[in-house]
């Protein structure tokens, strides 16, 4: 009832050694005792989610909820915040006490008005959290033509963007140094690092123009 790579470790355990793994292997393979056995339905084979590929801006959006850590132990403002991945320009970004996800989709609705997007196909890529795949969030996504895509379940690294720029935020030498008293002061800091972001910062993933460059146009003028 075990395969060979359980068998020959617990033979060996025992001091008993009968053959290697590969042996076993072929002997059940000439045996036809290679099928799945046990109650658990046989593993299967599970495909990669559809990828999608930004040509131009306002085309694939990336965006993550980050925490900001506060004078309370224990206490976190979550940072909203929206990020086209072809241009990398931060479209839009919020900061409240909690995660909702009717901050989302409000926050969503701000940014497609922003930037002129309405009902066209635009995706919006996000990782499994709930305020992600709130109803709130889904049905404003619906309204607005919106594509929603996601990351793999139990897939750390399928929202890279996003992670990659909170990680340039928290660690430009910049940041506060101790954490936000007022939801008011983080909320100006941010609104200064999102300005030098998007138009002062020469992004090394875009041949080093600035993303608002990138994201108009202008680096082809």
């Amino acid at each position: 009832s075990l395969p060979p790579s359980q068998i020959v470790p617990a033979l060996a355990d025992e001091g008993v050694y009968i053959a290697s793994e590969s042996s076993f292997y072929r002997i059940l393979k000439e045996a036809g005792q290679l099928h799945h056995r046990g109650r658990a339905q046989a593993p299967k084979k599970v495909s990669k989610p559809k990828s999608y590929k930004a040509t131009g801006p306002n085309q694939v959006w990336s965006w993550d909820i980050t925490f900001l850590a506060t004078t309370i132990v224990g206490i976190f403002f979550r940072l909203y915040l929206i990020m086209d991945i072809y241009s990398r320009k931060i479209v839009g970004w919020e900061i409240h006490e909690n995660e909702t996800a009717d901050h989302a989709a409000l926050l969503i609705r701000k940014a497609c008005l922003a930037e002129g997007i309405s009902m066209q196909d635009l995706v919006l890529h996000s990782d499994n959290g709930s305020p992600m795949k709130g109803a709130t969030m889904l049905a404003m996504l619906q309204r607005l033509g919106i594509v929603p895509s996601f990351s793999r379940p139990s897939v750390s690294n399928d929202n890279p963007y996003s992670e990659s720029l909170f990680g340039t935020m928290k660690y430009t030498p910049a940041y506060p140094s101790k954490p936000f008293e007022r939801l008011a002061a983080a909320r100006e800091w941010v609104d200064e690092f999102v300005h030098w972001y998007n138009e002062e910062h020469r992004h090394s993933g875009i041949q080093f123009v600035t993303p608002a460059q990138r994201h108009s146009g202008a680096e082809k003028l």
